[in-house]
This record gives structure tokens, C-alpha cells and sequence, in this order.
């Protein structure tokens, strides 16, 4: 009897030491580690904003768990919560990484925080460790290649350079601003590039609403683009009720099928068929202009050296649908098509070598 007992004792422990030993191989419980952070990939140096954001990422050593990070960025001396106040943690994921994305700023940290911790919004000194706060690890941002500015001139006017995401095409765009500059002749360049696991895209907007008149754009060579890239010179009134906000477009893309005509004109909305006008634009420098006046626009394409007694490549007058001038600007867009039946597989670049209005 006192055998069978021992023998029953012996049991029990022994399944006792199983689901223990099962427990911390499931959830290693680090003994005599001092928490600490490393940072693995790090956003460039910027004053920061709301516009632009980037991936940061990195590990952990010594995590408990249940416990989360929580990320700042730092921007005209002031830390701010990232990516958002009313989303400040970071989960921890397997292999003790840890990925999320923040607002630009000149320095970046990362905080190991328990269960129930609560960050402040903003904070002009970053909690310490305690109360909390397991660990705090901080970092200077990478340094850009090219100064990044929010606003660049090109042909005599100044122009505002997105860095909000976009959903243009149907599809989700990331906007780069460092996508955008111009160079020593004075030539905007427009970029498709991979960055942040993910392409990102270039726009500008004037920053003045310029009303009826001629507008031309000479373009070098756009007919390599591929299937999927789009080139835009549009007009956008963002503040009017008008639900197509005064849109006029040229637009260069294929729209993911490499058999589609590579260039349109568009008096939105597009789903009507008289409002839009497919050709094929030809290999070479081109000048891309519209004339709107009250009740039409004239669409035309031409060789770059061609003007106004020239035949054009393309040319089309619309009369139904077209607006009448409110507070739009014209846009210049170079993003990515993702509906179509090909996906892009390079970078991408547009170079507009002048703009020019005539009223």
C-alpha cells in the first residue's frame, strides 16, 4: 500500500516538472538579464511633422511577458508618442523583434514598458527607467542623403511636396518627399523608389490656384514606364464640394496591362466614356498641355520642339463636364497602379524640364 502511494506521489511530481519544464520552454522567463533595447533599422533625421513616417524597428534582451514597447520622436525639442497617441505600443513579436512605423523627428527612443503602463502624449524629458519603464534606449536619426524640404521651386513657382499616403488609383500609396527635387538645370525629377519594405512615390502641387488659361508641361521620354507606374499632371480643388474637385487630367500609364494604349485625357469623372480620350504617346521629349476655358478644354500632345502651328501626336477637345475655376491647383503624381494584371518590378523616375502658364 505505502509502495502503490510513493509510486502515485512519484507520478504526480514528475507531471508537475513536465508541465513546468513545457511552460518556460512556451514562455522563457530570462533570469539575471538586464533588459536592454537594440535598434536594427532607424528613419532619417528630419524636423518631423505630420506628414511624412517611417519603419523602425529593432529587439529586445530580458522581456517578460506581457510587456510592450512604446516609441518616441523627437521634434523641435519636444518627444512625441509614436506612431499616434491613441496607438502607443508596440507589440514585442517572436524572436524578441519588435517593428512599427513613426513620425519623422531629429532623434528616435524606445521604451520597454509593463502591463498597464500609460506614456504621456508629449514629454520634454523621456521617462526613466522605474515606475514601469524596464528599459529606455535612444538613437540619433540616420542621415539623409539630400536635404528634404516640404516645399520646392521649379519654372518660377513654389510647390508643396506631399508625404501623406495616398489612395490615387484605387490602391494604397506611401508618398517619400526626398522622392522629389529639382536639379542644377532646373529639371523636377519624379521618383518611384523601394524603401520601407514597400514602393514609395513622388507628388507636387503648386501652391496657387491659376483659374482658365494654357497650361504646358515638356516632359523628357515617358514611354519606358512600366505598365504599372502612373505619371499624372492634373488640376485638384481638395476644398471643393464638387464630388470629382475640378479635375483635369493627362495621364501617362497603361494601367497594369502591358496591352493598354499608354497615355489619356480625362474630364472626370472617368467612368463616363465621353469624358476620356486613350492614345499612345511616342518615345521622346513631349509637351503635354490643356487650354481650358469656360464650357471646354483642349487636351494636346506634341514634340517637344513643336508649338501651337505644329501637328500634334494628339489632340482632343472636351465641352461636356468641365468646371469652372474655385480654389485647385495642378498636381504632378508619379505612383504605382496596383489593380493591374502586372505588378511594378524597378524604380521609376519622370524628369518634368519646365511648366509653363499662360493665361
Amino acid at each position: 500500500m505505502h509502495q502503490q502511494r510513493r509510486q502515485r506521489l512519484f507520478s504526480l511530481l514528475a507531471a508537475l516538472i513536465g508541465a513546468c519544464v513545457l511552460q518556460c520552454a512556451c514562455h522563457p522567463q530570462p533570469s539575471g538579464v538586464e533588459p536592454s533595447i537594440q535598434f536594427s533599422r532607424l528613419p532619417k533625421a528630419d524636423d518631423g511633422g505630420t506628414e511624412s513616417r517611417a519603419i523602425i524597428e529593432g529587439r529586445v534582451i530580458g522581456a517578460h511577458p506581457g510587456e510592450r514597447i512604446v516609441l518616441f520622436a523627437r521634434s523641435a525639442g519636444v518627444w512625441w508618442v509614436q506612431p499616434f497617441a491613441n496607438q502607443p505600443f508596440t507589440d514585442i513579436e517572436t524572436e524578441s523583434r519588435w517593428e512599427n512605423s513613426t513620425h519623422l523627428g531629429t532623434e528616435y527612443a524606445a521604451l520597454l514598458v509593463a502591463p498597464g503602463y500609460r506614456p504621456p502624449e508629449t514629454t520634454a524629458k523621456l521617462p526613466g527607467t522605474g515606475g514601469g519603464v524596464a528599459a529606455v534606449a535612444t538613437a540619433k536619426g540616420e542621415p539623409s542623403l539630400r536635404p528634404v524640404s516640404r516645399t520646392l521651386h521649379f519654372s518660377g513657382y513654389e510647390w508643396e511636396i506631399r508625404g501623406l499616403p495616398s489612395t490615387r488609383g484605387g490602391t494604397p500609396n506611401t508618398y517619400d518627399p526626398a522622392n522629389a527635387w529639382t536639379d542644377e538645370n532646373g529639371g523636377l525629377h519624379l521618383r518611384i523608389a523601394q524603401g520601407l519594405g514597400q514602393w514609395t512615390c513622388a507628388e507636387v502641387n503648386l501652391t496657387r490656384s491659376l483659374g482658365y488659361g494654357s497650361y504646358l508641361f515638356d516632359v523628357r521620354d515617358v514611354s519606358k514606364l512600366e505598365p504599372s507606374a502612373v505619371f499624372s499632371m492634373f488640376t485638384w480643388d481638395d476644398g471643393s464640394a464638387d464630388p470629382v474637385h475640378r479635375e483635369l487630367d493627362t495621364e501617362i500609364s497603361r494601367w497594369g496591362d502591358p496591352a493598354n494604349k499608354n497615355a489619356q485625357y480625362v474630364v472626370q469623372p472617368y467612368y463616363v466614356p465621353a469624358n476620356v480620350m486613350r492614345f499612345n504617346a511616342p518615345a521622346g521629349p513631349l509637351t503635354y498641355s490643356f487650354r481650358w476655358e469656360p464650357g471646354r478644354v483642349i487636351f494636346r500632345t506634341a514634340r517637344k520642339s513643336a508649338r501651337a502651328a505644329d501637328t500634334p501626336v494628339s489632340e482632343s477637345a472636351f465641352t461636356s463636364g468641365v468646371p469652372m475655376p474655385g480654389g485647385e491647383s495642378v498636381h504632378l503624381d508619379l505612383y504605382v497602379y496596383g489593380r493591374g494584371k502586372s505588378s511594378l518590378t524597378k524604380e521609376s523616375e519622370v524628369v518634368i524640364d519646365k511648366f509653363e502658364y499662360l493665361p
